[in-house]
């Protein structure tokens, strides 16, 4: 049993898929979204409610939400235009679901080049759903899924398969089982939060009452550390998601801007015991392994490059906060940033080929990102007051920033080419420092 079945609570029993394989294969499907298109076109996509099979009032309202929800997680990717179903010219409870039962011309008409039908069955508690995504042009079927589970568990299994759906468009699984950690002083005091990946269902994740900044997701999604002002300097803390694990390092001076090993249990900080501050390695429980920077200048807030090979991270050697890179084995370092003189918070793009960071200059500041060559800045905010703190998606498409465009700091999200800035979420006092979470989070 894989753990995404064990997480929806389905049973290998009890799941039944099917994926169609058409005759001119399976790459073919990845036409319809250019991921790498600073300029895609949302492509427009109709999703009906999801038909009633026995005609129970519990499935017709599931049918609804499940629609609705699948909907909603689609046009959050920035990749879909979710067609008004008040335009629809067919009856989803009376049309069929199945290739030949679809009147392609009814969607094709209305503008949908790409149609998501469904069905529910409830028995009980237990629910059946069946979904199928079509290419309305071509009257091709390009994924069928069909899942069995708790009737509690339909909004997973709908997220489920709108990430088989990303998955055919595009050739990348999608995010929808990602979280996104941030910080917000609603309570008064600056806690850590966690939300789901469209910024539903926040809760609180720390009660420190004391200011608490910069969490940071181990790349198994189980752990996260974060700086904690607690014991009334920063100190680095580390604790288990689930189980009451943790540990904390808290050497004189600071213990601060904490970034997990993408491929193994150890992490890079800045610490100052030493009277400079300086990036070390650190294991799971906070012991230093081998110091990594050796210059007398501020050294802080690393970023590993997806490989663990190199970390990117500010330091001041140059007079100025810069964005360098340094490979870890062999402690090279190079300079990526020259244009501004305040480049800050650096991430490290899933890709690898980019680094995203705050710059100011002029008085605002604004995101860029640029290869990790030093080669093509892109400024990715404009003329929105303050954008900080940004974060990629697990799979590279969005960026979460904070942003304070509106008044207060809020998260907020964009691609990765800067488009389609909407804000997350919206809670009370203010949010900032957002980081995703690797793709799986079983907790």
């Amino acid at each position: 049993m894989t753990n995404a079945m064990r997480r929806y609570g389905i049973s290998l029993t009890t799941l039944v898929f099917f994926l169609l394989i058409f005759s001119d294969k399976c790459d073919s499907a990845f036409e319809y979204i250019d991921i790498n298109n600073p300029f895609l076109r949302k492509i427009p996509i109709a999703v009906p409610f999801f038909k009633a099979l026995s005609k129970q009032k519990t499935e017709v309202d599931l049918g609804k939400s499940g629609s609705q929800t699948a909907g909603e997680t689609l046009a959050f990717t920035g990749f879909f235009k979710v067609m008004d179903r008040g335009a629809f010219l067919e009856d989803p409870q009376s049309a069929g679901i199945e290739t030949a039962e679809i009147l392609f011309k009814n969607w094709v008409a209305i503008g949908a080049e790409l149609l998501i039908t469904g069905g529910v069955n409830v028995r009980g508690d237990m629910v059946e759903m069946e979904f199928r995504l079509f290419d309305t042009f071509k009257g091709r079927l390009l994924v069928g899924k069909r899942y069995e589970g708790s009737v509690k568990d339909e909004r997973k299994i709908v997220q489920q398969f709108c990430d088989e759906v990303i998955y055919a468009l595009t050739g990348k699984r999608g995010i929808f089982n990602a979280k996104i950690a941030f910080v917000s002083n609603g309570t008064g005091n600056k806690e850590i939060y966690i939300c789901d990946f469209n910024g539903t269902n926040p809760r609180q994740f720390t009660r420190n009452k004391a200011i608490t900044l910069s969490p940071a997701w181990s790349s198994d999604g189980k752990w996260i550390a974060y700086t904690s002002y607690v014991k009334g300097k920063p100190d680095l803390f580390i604790h288990h998601l689930k189980e009451n694990l943790n540990s904390k390092v808290d050497h004189e001076g600071l213990n601060i801007t904490p970034a997990w090993h993408p491929q193994k249990m150890e992490l890079a900080a800045t610490l100052s015991f030493s009277g400079d501050q300086e990036i070390y390695l650190l294991t799971e429980t906070g012991k230093i392994i081998k110091r990594l920077t050796h210059n007398n200048g501020i050294d802080v807030s690393p970023s590993w490059s997806p490989d663990g090979t190199r970390i990117a991270f500010v330091s001041k050697r140059s007079g100025t906060p810069q964005i360098y890179v340094q490979n870890i084995e062999s402690n090279q370092v190079e300079r990526v940033t020259y244009y501004g003189k305040h480049n800050t918070q650096p991430t490290w793009s899933p890709a690898g080929d980019r680094i995203a960071y705050t710059s100011m200059e002029k008085g605002e500041t604004n995101i860029f990102s640029i290869g990790v060559n030093g080669k093509e800045p892109v400024q990715l905010t404009h003329n929105a007051r303050d954008n900080e703190s940004p974060s990629w998606s697990p799979d590279g498409n969005l960026i979460a920033f904070s942003s304070n465009r509106e008044g207060n700091s809020r998260i907020y999200i964009m691609t990765a080419y800067g488009t389609d800035q909407r804000r997350l979420l919206t809670m009370p006092g203010e949010q900032s420092s957002p980081q995703w979470s690797p793709r799986i989070v079983n907790y």
